[in-house]
C-alpha cells in the first residue's frame, strides 16, 4: 500500500478500486514465493544438496510411496537433464548416502534407482515441521474458502502455463509505451 492506502506493486501501478484487491492478492502470492524460495535455499544449505538433488529425491520418494520403480532416465526426464548432467547427479547422491543403485527387479541389463531409508528420514527431519504448519494453515480454511484458493491457484497455474503469442516484446524495451512514464517520451 502507498500512504494513500492505495494498492501497488511494480508491474500493477496503483489503484483505489476493486483492481486494488486483486493487486493484494497478486503481491501476497509474491511474498509466499519469496518465503518458500528462501526455504528451499535454507534447506538445500542445511542439507548440503542442490535443488535438483533434492527434487530428485521426492521424485524417488513419491515412486516407491506409489509401488513404482525409477530408472535414471525416468528421473532424468522428470528433472528435464541430460544423460551426463544425470550421472554425475546420480554420482554425487549415491556417494553422500542418499540414493543406491539396484538391479532392476525385471530386467536384468537395467539399474533402478532407491532413496536410501536415511535420506527419508533426513529430508523428514529437515523439512517436518515447516509441512506440518503448512498443513495446519490449510486445515484452518473452511471448506468454502479450500475450494476458493484451489480454483485461484489453478487458473494462475493456467496463467503461468500459457504462452501469450499475441503480446511481443516492444522493440525499444527502454522506451515505454506507458505515457504516464517519463521515459515514454
Amino acid at each position: 500500500m502507498d500512504a494513500q492506502g492505495h494498492a501497488q506493486g511494480y508491474w500493477y501501478g496503483k489503484d483505489p478500486g476493486q483492481k486494488a484487491i486483486a493487486i493484494d492478492v497478486l503481491n501476497a502470492l509474491r511474498d509466499y514465493r519469496a518465503s518458500e524460495q528462501a526455504m528451499r535455499r535454507r534447506t538445500r544449505s542445511s542439507m548440503g544438496m542442490g535443488e535438483k538433488d533434492l527434487l530428485a529425491l521426492r521424485y524417488l520418494f513419491e515412486a516407491e510411496a506409489d509401488g513404482k520403480v525409477m530408472k535414471p532416465k525416468d528421473l532424468g526426464d522428470k528433472l528435464g537433464i541430460t544423460s551426463a548432467s544425470m550421472t554425475t547427479l546420480i554420482d554425487r547422491l549415491v556417494e553422500s548416502g542418499h540414493i543406491r543403485r539396484e538391479p532392476h527387479p525385471t530386467d536384468r541389463r537395467a539399474l533402478i534407482l532407491k532413496a536410501t531409508p536415511g535420506s527419508d528420514q533426513e529430508v523428514r527431519h529437515t523439512l517436518g515441521g515447516m509441512h506440518r504448519r503448512m498443513l495446519d494453515a490449510a486445515c484452518a480454511l473452511s471448506p468454502e474458502d479450500s475450494r476458493v484458493v484451489v480454483e485461484f491457484l489453478q487458473h494462475m497455474r493456467e496463467a503461468l502455463d500459457t504462452i501469450d503469442e499475441e503480446s511481443e516484446a516492444p522493440a525499444n524495451p527502454a522506451k515505454s509505451e506507458d505515457p504516464r512514464d517519463p521515459a515514454a517520451s
